[in-house]
């Protein structure tokens, strides 16, 4: 580097002298530590940090708009994707439709005005700096406890889908712990790198592998449908709910539809390591397109081709044989996904806790030990979170309807007005966004109440 090169010269030039009386000639090996770790004995340690901060501050700033649709494609298009069949199931083809399609909308729009915050506002680099801005510091604890919560909650049903494959694909009579266990740690070395440009890469496996296992489920589906009608004509798939749907229920269908598209809490995260803040939008309407048609697309094939006996998650639907196929393809995208979402909250937290320090950037010894630390906590708790509430389901739509429903669509509203607007939201310029940010808020406190106690009145039910 430039700055060890300049203070090399300075001191030949005029300190050698100096040096040799006062360092004696000693024998033996040298310290073996890490120079980038180590300041050396001719650069203060003032230098060496800002050297450090330097070089950090590149690291974190190299992430452009098309890796970011990869990285939100992986963090979004995950086990969202997989639920979606069996909410179509207890909604109806056409309900189900709507709910897919008018969700991702609101969704889509809601996360843009997250993103809008962070231009408006360059000092926000994670989701709870928005609270800080908006109540404080009150306002910052309590964004960052429930998005804490939310990104824990999806690594865990990341951590409970890996327990779901491996016993699906083994057929064995291990222990379910066992491949709790086997699914975290395999998470847990995914989550190491510790920033996303590093990880984005994994992002291109875990895209390949999302798809090829729905194009598995699907295919499989659509065969096994068309042999069915063979000697059963009858469709088995209906434009309207079950008879026997009850609200409860109906909700837990719309929660995990809401619990698909949640991926705005990530964006101020993912938009502070790009060099291009600036490109976000591209990215969240490439994101909202894709995600309103393969989330779509999955729901009403997996269930017109299965019926009423489609399960969640849907590659459970591929039959014996082909759902062993469908999770060991999903394996890259299970736990790629889930250790995204660790990397997300450990990057929330380790920048908070050192975030006057050269540590945050995580390129000394120190900071590297108190990095890989984290990931263990968070991913320990993930993995009780997962032995605690088996049930794929039921931890989605409690997820959905606590903290999603917050973090994606009411806060987000209350943002724009806040942070964001200018003038009165009733003048020409804002009374568009007036509206659809109305219609946002209003749909985040429907999905925190009704959504709340469909879960809660689920739960109770369940054996």
């Amino acid at each position: 580097m430039e700055i060890y090169t300049r203070q090399e010269r300075l001191h030949s030039l005029h300190g050698s002298s100096r040096l040799c009386e006062k360092e004696p000639e000693t024998t033996g090996h040298q310290s073996n530590e890490d120079e980038n770790d180590t300041p050396s004995s001719n650069l203060s340690q003032a230098e060496f940090t800002r050297s450090k901060k330097i070089e950090g501050q590149k690291k974190f700033s190299r992430l452009g708009w098309k890796r970011l649709v990869i990285l939100l494609i992986v963090e979004a298009i995950a086990l969202g994707s997989l639920s979606l069949p069996k909410a179509f199931m207890t909604l109806g083809m056409v309900g189900g439709v709507i709910c897919s399609v008018g969700i991702g909308l609101i969704a889509t729009y809601a996360s843009s005005e997250v993103g809008a915050v962070k231009l408006k506002h360059p000092q926000v680099e994670h989701y709870g700096d928005i609270g800080r801005l908006m109540l404080g510091e009150t306002g910052f604890w309590i964004v960052t406890v429930v998005f804490i919560f939310q990104l824990l909650l999806s690594v865990g049903s990341h951590c409970l889908t890996g327990i779901i494959a491996l016993a699906d694909i083994t057929r064995s009579d291990i222990c379910n712990v066992v491949f709790g266990i086997a699914s975290a740690l395999i998470m847990l070395i995914l989550a190491i790198p510790p920033t996303f440009a590093d990880i984005a890469f994994l992002g291109y496996i875990d895209v390949v592998s999302i798809f090829t296992a729905i194009g598995i489920t699907v295919i499989a589906t659509g065969v096994q449908s068309s042999q069915q009608q063979i000697t059963s004509p009858q469709s088995q798939w209906s434009a309207w709910p079950p008879e026997d749907t009850d609200f409860a229920s109906a909700m837990v269908a719309i929660n995990n539809i809401v619990f698909a598209y949640s991926f705005a809490p990530a964006i101020p995260s993912f938009v502070s390591e790009m060099h291009t803040p600036a490109d976000f939008p591209k990215a969240i309407y490439a994101l909202g397109v894709i995600e309103i048609v393969i989330y779509t697309l999955i729901g009403a094939l997996v269930y017109s081709f299965v019926g009423m006996n489609v399960q969640s998650p849907a590659l459970l639907s591929a039959g014996p044989l082909l759902s062993r196929i469908a999770f060991g393809v999903a394996l890259p995208v299970i736990f790629i996904s889930g250790s995204i979402n660790t990397n997300i909250v450990a990057r929330y937290i380790h920048s908070y806790l050192y975030r006057d320090s050269v540590l945050r950037y995580v390129n000394t010894k120190k900071g590297w030990v108190t990095w890989c630390f984290l990931v263990t906590v968070l991913t320990l708790v993930s993995w009780v979170v997962a032995e605690a509430i088996p049930v794929f389901s039921l931890l989605l739509s409690i997820s959905a309807s606590l903290f999603n429903s917050g973090l994606c669509f009411y806060i987000p509203s209350i943002m724009w007005l806040v942070l964001v607007r200018e003038g009165s939201c009733f003048s020409r310029e804002n009374i568009c966004r007036t509206i659809c940010n109305g219609i946002v808020f209003v749909f985040g406190i429907i999905v925190l109440g009704a959504g709340l106690y469909g879960t809660v009145v689920d739960l109770v039910s369940q054996p």
